[in-house]
């Protein structure tokens, strides 16, 4: 069995590592612009609510339904604080997934270009044994200058 051949398993678990890597990341990149939008919104929902607010206290509102306005914003900030968090955390688990994928993909890479050296190496001895094969019958052929005595 040649080198290659028998490489060939591992090549496929490296290859196939690396694919795992790679959709791991992809998730990760979900998860990320998830976090992303799920801030945005809050961000948007926490400022239409603060417009809201300061257009009820221009109005004269009482001040128990400003105190309600003023506690929500606050829950809002709180959620805004988490939500905040929550996107630092995708996006550090993003980074050690890129991390993982990268390192898998130099492993696959590296083993290819083993896998190829190594193949080359093979057409070429190959290469060689059928040239050597080839001049072999030249010279046992009928009417070659060897059985002939050197006499044409």
């Amino acid at each position: 069995m040649k080198r290659t051949q028998r490489l060939a398993p591992v090549q496929r678990i490296f290859t196939s590592a690396e694919q795992d890597r790679a959709r791991d990341l992809g998730g990760a990149q979900q998860r990320v612009e998830a976090a992303q939008a799920k801030l945005a919104e809050l961000r948007q929902y926490r400022d239409d609510y603060a417009a809201t607010f300061e257009n009820h206290a221009r109005d004269g509102r009482n001040v128990a339904a400003l105190r309600d306005f003023q506690t929500f914003l606050a829950r809002l900030d709180l959620a805004l604080r988490q939500q905040e968090q929550q996107v630092i955390l995708a996006r550090e688990e993003e980074a050690a997934h890129r991390q993982r994928w990268q390192s898998a993909a130099r492993r696959s890479r590296a083993l290819d270009t083993v896998v190829d050296r190594w193949h080359g190496e093979e057409r070429h001895q190959e290469e060689r044994r059928e040239q050597h094969q080839t001049d072999e019958r030249a010279q046992r052929r009928p009417g070659s200058t060897e059985e002939t005595g050197g006499k044409l």
